[in-house]
Parts: C-alpha cells; structure tokens; sequence
C-alpha cells in the first residue's frame, strides 16, 4: 500500500513539473508586447500625469490596462486559430483599398512610435554620455535592426525579457525611495477623475497603453507557439496559457507605469515642481532622491528605448508585409522594406523636434486617435465566423470588446471637439 501511494505521489508530482514546463513554453510573446507599453512615450505620459495632478490619473492606468488585456487577448487568438497576424487577415478578408487605408494608418502608427522610442533612448545615451539627440537616435535604430535581423523570436525575447526585468527593478528602486501617498494612491486606482485639462494627458496615458502596432504584433509573434492546431485539445490548451502570458505580461506592465506615475507624484507634484523634459526629470531626481537616481533613470529609460524601438519595428515590418498578404521574416523584402519605412520616416522627423517632452506626449496622442481604427478592424475579424470558424467571438465577448471600442472613440471625439 504504501508503494502504491509512492508511486501514485511520484506521478502527480512528475505531471505537475511537466505542466509547468508546458506552461513556460507559451510565456515570451506577451513580454515583448508588455515593453510596448513601458515605451519612453509612456514615460512622458505618465511624468506629465503624476506631476501635474499627482495620484489623480492613475485609474487612467488601471482602465487602460484591463481593456488592453481583454484586446491582446482577443487578439493572440486571431493569431493562434488562423496562423496570420491581423495585417495578413485584413488583406485576405478586406477589400484592397480599405485593407491599404487601414493597414497605412497603422504603419504611420508604428512610425510614430518608433519616433517616441528613439527619442526617449536618445535622450538617455544624452544624459550617460552626453551623445547628441540626432546621433543617439541614429544609433538606437542601427542597434535595433542588427537585432531584429537575427530573424529568432526567442532570442529577442530573452533580450527584451531581459530589458523589462531591469526596468521593473529600477522603478522598484526608485519607488522605495520616495515617500509615496499610499491612501491617495489607492483612491487613484479605482476612482475615475477628470481634472481640468487634463485630456490631452489622459489621451496620452491611453495611447501610450492601448498601442495599435502592439495589436498588430501581438497577433504575429503568438504564431511562434504554434505546436498542432488541428487538435481540438491542443488548440484549447493553447488558447487557455496564451491567457496566462498576457495577464501576467500585461499585470508587470501595469505595475511599472503605475510605478511611474507614483513616483513623479511623490516627487514632482508633493514638491510642486512642473516637469516638462524628461532630462529636466533626471536633474531633479538627484537632489529630491540622492546621486543614485538619475543615473538609475537614465539606464532604465535606455532599456526601455532599446526595446520598444525594436517591437515598434517588428510591428511596422509586420503590418507592411502584410499589405502584400505575407508572412513577418526578416529575408523577405517586403518585410525589411516595412522596418525601413517605420524607421527612416521617424528619424529624418527627429531633425525637426525641438520640445522632445511634447513630441512624446503628441506621438502618443496620436497613437489613441489611430486606436479605434485598428480595433474595429480586429473586431470585425476576430467576430467573424468566416475568419474564426468556431472560435469566433461569443455574444458577451463582441459586447465587451465593442464597448471599448465605443468608449476609445468617444474620448478621442472629445479630445479633438475640445482641440478644436
């Protein structure tokens, strides 16, 4: 008897490493998407939130986050049961002049994108090493494509796992060094106030969160999970651990821009010092935190701009190639074409900025007024029998999701009546 409960021990607990292990096989795609949105866009986003209106804005953070789990979750599953991403779906589903209208405004997208990227790893060669904004941002783009020529999803995922580890360690840092208004924080989680003019901000934290590049890629990079999609079970199991890397993914990512807004509230807004230039960040946080600060902020910032400029530029190489109804590879030229063309468009712009604290919060602005564009487009596909089979949105999933979808455009609606 007691050999038996040996044995039957030993295969529980042999079954239980093994689904772990099967776990950690589906972990890494969301990472990559979770960078996205822990891009330098976000940090002038959300420096600009918490110095001017403290812990108010952080339930902006919080909505943002839960509607962009509910979008990339929807979205992976594009990727999974069709084996396209959302670009190559458009083009087989749409008609040719409206897949090219969407699919362009997507790839202005991910140019904009990469602008904010290169800016903000830019400024943080500026600040390490006093390397000008121009050539850091040359250099950022140079660095990002020797490593997204490699062509090998893993690899660059145990990079950019890599990069997003030591943000969240210097933010977890930093945070522990200020003394944050926990109470205040709390309330600003879950309680949603609009300060007066604060939409443009607002906007901005949405755009920065819910990317439209990062949807795009989401639905490509979850297709180096693919194991056997003719087997029901397998394609369930798939389904059910994508969920899993996209919550964790996504929770790691509300975690460090909350973080962000925490700490330029602590601060900035306690001390009532307005930031209007992330250098300007930098020089503040070592005489309010100590000499270890800026330089911790500064290597964060350069992690983040390195990473994100990477995504943003498989995202644009992805969206392109599937404007020609192909595939993301790296030795295709229609793919190479479509990271130079989300690359060069953003640096030649790079030579007109002169405020890179404002162009940062406006690419993201853009960002959200591209947004509802490329949600519909995914609803329509991902609702669609014909495109999903059997997968295709239930009823109370359509509801959910075209509710963001109504809510992003009304806010964007509101951002431009109150432009005007």
């Amino acid at each position: 008897m007691i050999d038996f409960l040996k044995k039957q021990l030993f295969t529980v607990h042999q079954n239980g490493k093994q689904q772990v292990s099967e776990v950690f096989k589906y972990i890494g795609p969301g990472i990559i998407v979770t960078v996205g949105f822990i891009d330098p866009g976000n940090w002038a986003a959300n420096l600009a939130a918490g110095a001017s209106y403290g812990y108010e804005l952080l339930w902006v953070v919080t909505l943002s986050t839960i509607m962009l789990i509910l979008l990339q979750h929807n979205v992976a599953h594009l990727g999974i049961v069709r084996g396209q991403c959302l670009s190559e779906c458009a083009y087989e589903f749409l008609p040719r002049y409206v897949s090219r209208f969407v699919l362009s405004t997507a790839g202005i997208a991910a140019a904009a994108t990469a602008l904010a990227e290169f800016i903000g790893a830019a400024i943080a060669l500026k600040m390490l090493f006093g390397i000008p904004l121009l050539i850091g941002s040359i250099l950022t783009a140079v660095i990002c494509t020797i490593m997204l020529i490699t062509n090998s999803y893993r690899k660059l995922e145990r990079i950019i796992a890599g990069f997003v580890s030591l943000i969240a360690l210097a933010y977890l840092v930093e945070v522990n060094m200020v003394n944050v208004d926990w109470a205040a924080a709390g309330i600003g989680w879950v309680d949603p106030k609009v300060p007066n003019e604060s939409m443009l901000v607002i906007l901005s934290i949405l755009g920065a969160v819910i990317m439209p590049h990062n949807l795009f890629l989401h639905s490509e990079i979850i297709q180096s999970r693919q194991f056997n999609t003719q087997d029901p079970s397998v394609m369930k199991r798939q389904l059910r651990y994508e969920f899993l890397d996209t919550l964790l993914s996504m929770g790691i990512g509300w975690m460090i821009n909350s973080a962000m807004i925490l700490l330029a509230a602590a601060v900035f807004f306690a001390h009532g010092i307005e930031v209007t230039e992330l250098e300007q960040a930098e020089e503040l946080l070592r005489p309010l935190i100590g000499p270890a600060a800026g330089t911790i902020f500064a290597i964060a910032l350069l992690f983040a701009g390195f990473a994100s400029s990477a995504t943003a530029g498989m995202a644009g190489a992805s969206i392109f190639a599937g404007m020609f109804g192909e595939s993301y590879d790296m030795k295709d030229f229609h793919t190479r074409l479509g990271l130079a063309l989300t690359y060069i468009p953003a640096l030649l712009l790079i030579v007109f900025v002169t405020d890179s604290f404002q162009a940062l919060l406006i690419s993201q602005m853009f960002l959200s007024l591209q947004l509802p564009i490329t949600i519909f487009l995914q609803l329509y596909m991902t609702s669609s029998r014909k495109v999903m089979g059997q997968y295709a949105n239930h009823t109370y999933t359509n509801v959910l999701l075209w509710g963001i979808g109504i809510v992003v455009t009304v806010m964007n609606i509101y951002l431009l009546y109150v432009g005007a």
